[in-house]
């Protein structure tokens, strides 16, 4: 017995030795499937040829680099793929069908991730960004899920078999596939995903697929892509390689001659997408219904425009009628609407319809496409003479791409209105005393007027900007037209020049006197300007010093946190325009009582928020186009109140009715009130009425017997006796 017990005592030691060897298989049977790299082996993963992450390591296809693809987990799975179209792999690394599955898998995610989707754009379509990447236009990624170890994730998506190909939207699925399937299955299946995404985009016979396990393969034209002319040399320093490798389509393609036979092209659902917002070609487009007047009336100038713009600009043109769904899309609210599109963006035209007004913005919009122009001192000069608008952007050494990235964008917004040029050049440096950069102005008939923001955050701010630029981009003296009116006429008092171009010396004359005036009143405004602003630093800064003398702490911090605004001073802004009296005589003749027929050139002072306008002196004589004249009457009308008696542009029924709605409608205190005495008022009505309708009902009649008027009538008098009886 003592004998059996030693035994049992010596086994203890491979027991121990045995259990724990067990256990350790079985740790690494439930290991993840993160193996160590076998002797002279290059992979890992559950196929032992790709990697963990769902790409072979630095891998390549068709001369691009591919990344490794992304591997969710149950933790984040559902924060990464709440937005866009997600292709999931489902898998587990002990299932053959998914091992057998992986090298198809791995080449079907190579092969469209390579893909250039938009050939006509500049890129390589590498990196997400890029305006030529597959994951960018079809905002579509592949990915996988290990489902030993995010069992829940793919329990909580009915994954009940291995592989499991899944399509995502917007987290949530939206068609599975099951099985180990070939690429020719896989690929249908994706094309028919994408082509869901965007319609017209993939090629009607699919593209031509390569191998599993190949690294290039013969690229497919998308649709409307010419392909290149034989004896085209390929390659980055375009020169011909000698491979022995399959011979490769490019897919770049030759750009196309903007609208070729000088006509407007319809516009449908379908080729908008692929002609307009996926490529950089700018377009200019008109939104119709056939029923609208104004459609058929601007119809001839349209086409003679798009017959003037031949080989320059793409004319399109959309029904709404038939093509409802893309006019909601692009958010037409009226007929005709002109937008001109380019890259992406957009911007509408608003001004007059006119064969020659079209054409003017088409030519301006062309240019565009060019890069933005570098000036020095000389070329800048030159541009003065002939653009009446010019902002001009200043950098140096350290700008940044994201600096200029913000100033392209801004070109758009300007067609029509003003160019934009920049510059190092130190002697424009000098000139407009720049001192730091990058920094934005404006010049106005050679006076700068600065962007003040000088922060990057600032500079970069689209909107901001753009608000700056639309306050300065007319002239200083423009033109006063049916698109600009209100721009210019909106919160301004306007000395308005009425002139005619049909007596040529008085008109250039008249238009010099006027520019000579504005640009000194401007003058005198700014110098205003600077000394009430020292005058209110002045103020604070002598608070400061009373407040030290008396050694007042809370009067001293009172003073220093007085900040001065100038935007808070209330003060009438004064604009300058000029308007041909023959074009609008008609609305002179009625506004003004002024014809410029049989009054010559005039000047008029007018107030449009308030109805009224000033065509007189001080004197009584009428106000010319004269520097003097304007000058010495300018203050006396900015002054408040007036020191000339205004006119009224309205009757004095519609002064009055203007004047109520003013006092009334636009001062919401005073509609409350209005209000709540109008129900007041009804109400005591109201009460009144009920109680006359409440009180007793009785009455008498005329003649009824008993009555208190008897004895007058002739009846009985109520003692019995008979009344005289005619």
């Amino acid at each position: 017995m003592r004998s059996s017990y030693l035994l049992r005592l010596l086994a203890l030691p491979l027991i121990s030795s045995a259990f724990a060897a067990r256990i350790e298989q079985a740790a690494s049977a439930l290991a993840l499937p993160k193996r160590a790299e076998a002797a002279g082996g290059k992979f890992e993963g559950h196929d032992d040829k790709t990697s963990t992450d769902g790409a072979l390591t630095g891998t390549t296809f068709n001369g691009k680099n591919v990344p490794p693809g992304t591997e969710l987990e149950s933790a984040t799975l559902d924060e990464q793929i709440k937005d866009g179209y997600w292709l999931v792999e489902f898998f587990s690394p002990y299932c053959h069908h998914c091992k057998a599955f992986a090298p198809t898998w791995q080449t079907l995610y190579e092969f469209y991730y390579t893909q250039d989707v938009l050939p006509q754009i500049s890129g390589s379509g590498e990196s997400d960004s890029d305006l030529n990447s597959f994951t960018r236009y079809y905002n579509l990624k592949f990915a996988k899920v290990d489902c030993v170890a995010n069992g829940d994730a793919c329990a909580d998506r009915d994954i009940r078999s291995y592989p499991t190909v899944a399509l995502f939207k917007g987290g949530v699925k939206v068609k599975a596939s099951s099985g180990a399937r070939d690429m020719k299955y896989m690929s249908g299946w994706v094309e028919e995903v994408l082509e869901s995404i965007r319609p017209g985009s993939r090629p009607k016979d699919g593209p031509k697929l390569p191998k599993v396990g190949d690294h290039e393969v013969e690229k497919t034209l998308m649709p409307e892509q010419p392909p290149m002319p034989a004896g085209d040399k390929i390659g980055a320093a375009g020169t011909a390689t000698a491979s022995t490798s399959k011979s490769t389509v490019s897919a770049t393609r030759i750009p196309e001659t903007p609208n070729p036979v000088g006509k407007s092209t319809p516009l449908t659902a379908e080729n908008f997408q692929r002609l307009v917002t996926t490529t950089h070609d700018p377009w200019f487009i008109k939104f119709y219904a056939p029923w609208c007047h104004h459609c058929q009336a601007i119809a001839p100038n349209w086409q003679g425009m798009a017959r003037q713009m031949r080989g320059s600009l793409n004319i399109g043109e959309v029904n709404c009628e038939v093509e409802k769904r893309l006019c909601k899309d692009v958010k037409v609210h009226g007929y005709p609407t002109i937008l001109f599109f380019r890259g992406g963006e957009r911007i509408e035209y608003d001004g007059l319809r006119g064969l020659g007004d079209l054409i003017d913005f088409a030519n301006k919009a062309v240019a565009v496409a060019d890069p933005l122009l570098d000036v020095d001192a000389a070329k800048f000069e030159e541009l003065e003479q002939k653009e009446d608008v010019l902002f001009l952007y200043f950098y140096d050494h350290a700008t940044t791409a994201e600096d200029f990235a913000a100033l392209d964008r801004l070109v758009m917004s300007l067609i029509g209105h003003a160019r934009l040029v920049k510059t190092s050049d130190p002697v424009l440096c000098e000139r407009f005393k720049i001192s730091t950069w990058p920094r934005l102005l404006v010049s106005r008939d050679g006076k700068p007027t600065y962007y003040t923001a000088l922060s990057p955050r600032d500079m970069r701010d689209f909107r901001r900007v753009l608000n700056w630029m639309k306050s300065v981009w007319l002239p200083i003296v423009p033109e006063l037209t049916a698109s600009n009116a209100r721009e210019i006429m909106d919160g301004k008092l306007v000395v308005l020049g009425i002139v005619s171009r049909d007596r040529p010396e008085e008109f250039l004359s008249a238009k010099r006197e006027i520019k000579n005036a504005a640009l000194e009143w401007i003058d005198k405004q700014t110098q205003a300007f600077q000394l009430e602003r020292q005058e209110l630093r002045d103020a604070k800064q002598l608070r400061i010093e009373e407040a030290e003398d008396r050694n007042d702490q809370r009067a001293l911090r009172a003073a220093k946190s007085i900040r001065i605004n100038m935007d808070d001073i209330e003060r009438k802004e004064v604009g300058f325009a000029w308007v041909d009296g023959i074009f609008w005589e008609r609305w002179i003749r009625t506004t003004f009582g002024i014809s410029v027929l049989s009054d010559n050139e005039r000047v008029v002072m007018y107030d449009y928020d308030n109805h009224r306008y000033w065509d007189n002196t001080m004197t009584g004589n009428p106000i010319v186009p004269s520097r003097t004249s304007i000058l010495e009457t300018l203050p006396r009308v900015v002054s408040n109140p007036p020191k000339i008696s205004p006119k009224s542009t309205t009757t004095a029924l519609g002064h009055v009715w203007w004047v109520f709605r003013g006092q009334v409608f636009e001062h919401p205190l005073v509609s409350i009130g209005l209000a709540l005495g109008v129900l007041v008022a009804f109400a005591i009505f109201a009460r009144r009425h009920v109680k006359l309708e409440k009180l007793p009902t009785g009455y008498f009649q005329v003649g009824e017997k008993g009555g208190p008027m008897d004895g007058l009538l002739g009846g009985n008098s109520g003692t019995g006796g008979q009344g005289k009886v005619d």
